[in-house]
């Protein structure tokens, strides 16, 4: 067994167990144990699985992206502090602020990949297993796990529709004589996984992100990637089996699915979608308060008022700010004081000046 096979192993067990226990379901209800519909919906069922267990990484994925949203000024200016600097000690103070942020704010920009990462070994797992289908039914061997001979056999010999094998590529299908709609088929889920992550990338960066997300660099290569990845899936088509692709494409579905209902009801603040959801909820009569809690319109005025008359409250109580004096300015006014003071001190008494008499007015009669 090669390195690669060796820590897949566990996995590859797991995705036996997934595929054959769904396998198992699906017989019991009726449907012939193979058919290559039931074995599709097995693969289904696999999805169902993997993207369940990963929900709770996709929401420390949502709040992740959130934070690193929130702390994107505060990078801009580190950013900017070290502008055109390439000196060696300048890297590394660079690198210790932005670190300094992360650990503040409690994010790093692995977390909002973590689902893609983990769901990236299963997906090889799930290669492995597949490509491995043929040989395995060729020398009467079972998988790793509870994939015995006997399922190994059935999953070799399931057609989709009764035409297409879940375990030929395209390239395998087009050198067929017989294999025309097997490529067709392959062509048109390639298509539709196109479309399906061109469509998922296009309401993030579309409905989304922040005026401020909107201006920086990052967003100029979402906007780049929303058209170059696509190009992987073509690949995908060409050289995976028609099992992993339907794996894909049913994946692809539910990152759709799941990324329509927290764009329409977690939209980043600032974003056209969480405008979108502030009108939804007003027509309701209910807003949105300071923590995002949905209350009712009356809470939220009255919430409004008392963050104004606080904020007023403070506005009085806080002291003036001062006009700042330039180090001329203020060296000049230290100097003409003492001399003020002094002349204060030495100028004479104002008295009041006697009125002169007149003489006239002096004599008695």
């Amino acid at each position: 067994m090669d390195l690669l096979g060796t820590i897949l192993w566990p996995l590859k067990w797991l995705v036996e167990l997934v595929l054959v226990a769904w396998h198992s379901v699906l017989t019991a209800v009726g449907l012939p144990a193979a058919a290559g519909i039931t074995w599709v919906l097995a693969i289904v069922g696999l999805v169902i699985v993997v993207r369940a267990a990963l929900i709770p990484l996709f929401v420390k994925q949502i709040k992740s992206q959130r934070k690193m949203m929130e702390i994107a000024p505060e990078l801009r200016k580190v950013q900017e502090k070290y502008k055109g600097k390439r000196d060696q000690l300048s890297r590394e103070a660079m690198s210790r602020e932005t670190m300094a942020l992360y650990k503040k704010h409690g994010t790093t920009p692995v977390s909002s990949c973590l689902p893609l990462l983990v769901q990236m070994p299963v997906f090889f797992s799930l290669y492995s297993v597949l490509s491995s289908i043929k040989t395995n039914a060729v020398n009467n061997v079972g998988g790793v796990g509870l994939l015995n001979p006997e399922l190994t056999k059935e999953f070799y010999d399931a057609k989709l529709f009764d035409v297409a094998s879940l375990h030929t590529t395209l390239v395998e299908a087009w050198s067929q004589p017989d294999g025309q709609i097997t490529v067709v088929i392959l062509i048109v889920l390639v298509v539709l996984m196109i479309a399906s992550q061109f469509f998922t990338q296009l309401q993030i960066i579309s409905k989304n992100l922040s005026p401020e997300a909107k201006t920086g660099q990052a967003y100029q290569m979402q906007k780049i990637m929303l058209y170059i990845l696509p190009l992987g899936f073509i690949f995908s088509g060409v050289f995976f089996p028609l099992g992993v692709v339907i794996y894909w494409f049913t994946s692809n579905l539910w990152t759709m699915v799941q990324q329509f209902i927290v764009i329409r009801e977690m939209p980043t603040p600032g974003s056209d979608a969480a405008k979108a959801r502030e009108e939804r909820l007003a027509r309701k009569g209910k807003a949105l308060d300071a923590s995002g809690k949905i209350i009712s319109m009356e809470k939220y005025q009255a919430e409004q008022q008392r963050l104004l008359e606080e904020a007023e409250r403070a506005k009085a109580v806080a002291p003036k700010r001062q006009q700042p004096v330039g180090k001329q300015r203020a060296k000049k006014q230290s100097q003409a004081a003492p001399v003020q003071n002094a002349n204060k001190s030495t100028a004479a008494p104002r008295t009041a000046s006697p009125r002169p008499t007149d003489p006239a007015a002096g004599a008695t009669s």
